[in-house]
């Protein structure tokens, strides 16, 4: 279960320093969270969504955890435009017993996305970091 706010180094950007998010939305199978301090005009957003289809050994279940933060253009400083990245889960619950698979794909994405090599990386230079940044394989 998550607390209220986000404040204890739950979230932290790309030089390690925490960013503190207050919960301000939550029903049935949703909950987000808004940047303590945001700019009206500027949303910084975590969300968590999840929805089940199918009944018995069909059901499956879709996680989706997402950031949206907005910032002003850097091409003609008035515009403000949103940045986004998510990660889905899509899982076969009616099928499993435990969640080991959930565990492990989850363990794998996070340390592509996070390292290179051994070191854990939060500063944009994790091997599917570098990939996303910069459209690249």
């Amino acid at each position: 279960m998550l607390p209220t706010n986000l404040n204890t180094g739950e979230v932290r950007n790309g030089a390690g320093a925490e960013v503190e998010f207050v919960r301000f939305l939550q029903k049935d199978r949703e909950l987000a969270f808004q940047q303590s301090g945001e700019l009206p005009h500027l949303p910084h957003r975590l969300s968590i969504k999840h929805a089940e289809t199918g009944t018995g050994a069909s059901r499956r279940r879709r996680s989706v955890i997402r950031i949206d933060k907005g910032s002003l253009s850097a091409v003609d400083t008035v515009t403000p435009v949103v940045t986004s990245t998510y990660v889905v889960l899509d899982a076969p619950v009616g099928h499993l017993t435990t969640d080991a698979e959930i565990i492990t794909v989850l363990a794998e994405l996070n340390s592509f996305v996070a390292t290179l090599g051994a070191a854990i990386l939060l500063d944009g230079t994790g091997n599917g970091t570098v990939v996303l940044r910069n459209g690249s394989f």
